[in-house]
C-alpha cells in the first residue's frame, strides 16, 4: 500500500467500509483493509485473527457453564431455550434474573480493564503501566467511598463517584507529569505516588465512618459483580458501546507512536493530541468498569500481555487484549462461585491472587532483563 493509510495502519482487527484487501504488504505482515475513499485503513494479522476467535470461544464456553452451573443445574438446550424466552420457569428467573446480568457485566468490565491497561502500557512503554499501579483506579474508588459514606441510599452515587474520582486522578497526575510532553517513566512514578495518597485518603474514611457504612464500603472496595442486575448492565454496555469503537479506532497509531515521538511526528501522527485522547478513552474505561463492579485489581496490568504473547507481537494489541481481559474476569468469577461453594467469593479476591504471582513474576523477569 501507499500513502498515509498504509503507515497509519495499526495491529489487531477491524473492518473497513469497503472489500479491498492488500496482501502486498510481504509475507507474516497482515493484509490491509483499507476503505474505498483510502482515508482510513486497518491492518489484520492472521495470527491476531485466530487469537481473538479462540479467546471469544472461549469466553463462550466460560459463559456457557457459568449459565448452567449452580445451585439449579441446566442442560445447554435448556439454557438456550431460556435465553430464547422458552425455557422452564424456574429457570428462566435464574437465569435472566441473576446469572445473565452478572456474566455481561464480567464480560464488559474485564473488556474495558483490558483495552485501558493496554492503552496505559502502550503509552507509558512500559508493562507495569496498568491504571491499578498508577493510582487511576484507586481515584475511582476513591470517589466512589465518598458517595458512599456520604450518601449510602442513593442509587447512583457510586457509580458517579467512581467516574468523578478517576477523570480527577487522571487530570492530576496527567498534569503532573506533563513537562514538553508527557514521558513514561515519569507517568508511572508519579501515578504511583498519587496512588499512594489516595490509597492513605481511603484508609482515613473508612476510620471515619459508621460500622454499617465501612462494612458496605470494603465489600465494594474488594471488587465485585455478586448480586449485580439489570440496572449495572445496561449503563455499562451504553459506555462500551460508544467509547471502545472510538478507541480502537484511535489505538491504529499505537504501533507508530512505540516507534518513538520523532518518527512518530515526521510520519504525521500528533503525539499529544493522540495521546491525551487515548489517555481520555483508557481512564473513561477504568472509571465506569470500576462503577459497575468496583475496583477490581490486576486485569488491567495482566491482560495486555497475555495478549501480546499469545498473538506473538511486540506492538498493541487491543482487540486481544479487551477479550484476554473479558476472559480472565469470567473465569475468576466463576472460580470465586465454585471453588468454596456455597460461599462465593468475590471476583477481586480472585484476580488479585491471580495478578500478584503475575506481577512477582513480571517483576522478576523485567530485573533478570536488567530493567
Amino acid at each position: 500500500m501507499s500513502g498515509p493509510p498504509a503507515v497509519g495502519a495499526g495491529p489487531g482487527i477491524g473492518a473497513a467500509s469497503g472489500p479491498a484487501a492488500d496482501r502486498s504488504a510481504g509475507p507474516g505482515s497482515g493484509w490491509a483493509l483499507r476503505a474505498m475513499s483510502d482515508r482510513v485503513s486497518w491492518r489484520i494479522h492472521p495470527r491476531t485473527l485466530l487469537v481473538s476467535g479462540l479467546l471469544a470461544g472461549l469466553i463462550v464456553l466460560v459463559g456457557g457453564w457459568t449459565l448452567m452451573t449452580g445451585d439449579y443445574q441446566a442442560t445447554p438446550g435448556q439454557v438456550v431455550r431460556t435465553l430464547l424466552g422458552d425455557g422452564p420457569p424456574g429457570l428462566e428467573t435464574v437465569v435472566n434474573r441473576f446469572r445473565l446480568p452478572r456474566l455481561l457485566i464480567a464480560i464488559g468490565v474485564g473488556a474495558a480493564l483490558g483495552v485501558a491497561g493496554g492503552i496505559f502500557q502502550s503509552v507509558s512503554r512500559n508493562p507495569l503501566g496498568s491504571p491499578d499501579i498508577i493510582g487511576f483506579t484507586t481515584g475511582s474508588a476513591t470517589g466512589g467511598l465518598l458517595l458512599i459514606l456520604l450518601y449510602p441510599h442513593s442509587s447512583i452515587g457510586v457509580p458517579a463517584g467512581a467516574v468523578g474520582g478517576g477523570l480527577l486522578t487522571a487530570v492530576m497526575v496527567y498534569g503532573l507529569s506533563y513537562r514538553r510532553g508527557v514521558q513514561g517513566n515519569r507517568l508511572i512514578l508519579i501515578g504511583i505516588g498519587v496512588g499512594a495518597v489516595l490509597a492513605s485518603v481511603n484508609a482515613f474514611l473508612l476510620s471515619r465512618a459508621t460500622l454499617e457504612s465501612a462494612q458496605s464500603a470494603q465489600h465494594w472496595l474488594v471488587g465485585s459483580v455478586n448480586g449485580l442486575g439489570w440496572a449495572y448492565v445496561w449503563p455499562l454496555w451504553a459506555v462500551l458501546a460508544v467509547v471502545l469503537p472510538i478507541t480502537l479506532l484511535l489505538g491504529r497509531n499505537l504501533m507508530i507512536m512505540e516507534l518513538g515521538e520523532e518518527t512518530a511526528g515526521a510520519l504525521g501522527v500528533p503525539i499529544e493530541r493522540t495521546r491525551l485522547a487515548l489517555a481520555v478513552c483508557a481512564v473513561g474505561l477504568t472509571a465506569v468498569a470500576t462503577a459497575a463492579a468496583g475496583p477490581i485489581a490486576f486485569v488491567a496490568l495482566a491482560a495486555p500481555q497475555i495478549a501480546r504473547r499469545l498473538a506473538r507481537s511486540g506492538t498493541p494489541t487491543l482487540f486481544p487484549a479487551a477479550l484476554t481481559g473479558a476472559l480472565i474476569l469470567v473465569v475468576a468469577d466463576l472460580a470465586g462461585q465454585r471453588l468454596l461453594n456455597p460461599v462465593q467469593l468475590p471476583v477481586g479476591v480472585s484476580t488479585g491472587a491471580i495478578g500478584g504471582l503475575y506481577l512477582t513474576w513480571l517483576l522478576g523477569r523485567e530485573w533478570r532483563k536488567g530493567k
